[in-house]
């Protein structure tokens, strides 16, 4: 699916090109802006419109329509998005961050999507970003795609309440520059750390740390 060409997007348009902007390129050229104020409306628009589409189609209660917007606006599925529409192609990033597989990273492209609906309202308008979230994010739901929803944070809380059992998620530690840092996690079960797990975001390690735990408790089953 090629939106740009779609939808007659410029990509020499400033807007445009500061949604793919990363802040390694601004800090390196010292030129421009980086995407993230784009990133922050971009959040705003793309939760207002997957949430107008679910009351006004689907007719679920507000706990469904919750657990559906959340599973298809997550990291992973908007890093999905992104690959899908070949955003790695059009990203400006530092010499550093190029080297080090910035253009593949999940972090950069789940945000990059949110700054790029953000550039269009902008530029063009709320019907053209609409429409490109329905052509992505609303043709996702109706097929039910969930080869990107992996939210083992929720499978394990859900194991955890039959046994009426606490957990709890903690930073372990953090490095990096500000535009690269990889976040360690840990996940406690009562006090007693079950699973760790390291990302390039907070919220994706403690993913990984869930999904560190599943997979020890996967393995006592087993024995």
């Amino acid at each position: 699916m090629n939106i740009i060409e779609k939808y007659n997007i410029d990509l020499n348009n400033n807007l445009i090109k500061r949604a793919f902007t990363h802040s390694s390129y601004v800090n390196e050229t010292k030129k421009g802006e980086d995407y993230e104020r784009l990133e922050f409306l971009g959040d705003k628009i793309l939760d207002f419109l997957v949430s107008e589409y679910l009351y006004t189609s689907e007719h679920l209660k507000e706990g469904e329509m919750t657990k559906i917007r959340a599973s298809y606006v997550c990291e992973n599925a908007l890093y999905e998005y992104s690959k899908k529409l070949k955003f790695n192609e059009y990203l400006r990033l530092g010499k550093g961050e190029e080297a080090s597989g910035g253009r593949e990273r999940k972090a950069i492209l789940a945000d990059v999507f949110e700054a790029f609906l953000a550039a269009v309202y902008l530029t063009y308008g709320l019907e053209i970003a609409k429409k490109i979230v329905y052509d992505v994010v609303i043709k996702a739901i109706e097929n039910k795609e969930d080869y990107f929803l992996h939210d083992y944070k929720s499978i394990l809380q859900e194991l955890l309440q039959a046994d009426k059992k606490g957990v709890e998620y903690v930073l372990e530690h953090e490095e990096g520059p500000s535009h690269n840092k990889t976040f360690t996690s840990i996940v406690k079960i009562d006090g007693v750390i079950l699973g760790r797990g390291t990302s390039n975001s907070k919220k994706e390690s403690e993913q990984e740390a869930a999904k560190d735990a599943l997979s020890k408790q996967a393995n006592i089953n087993n024995k």
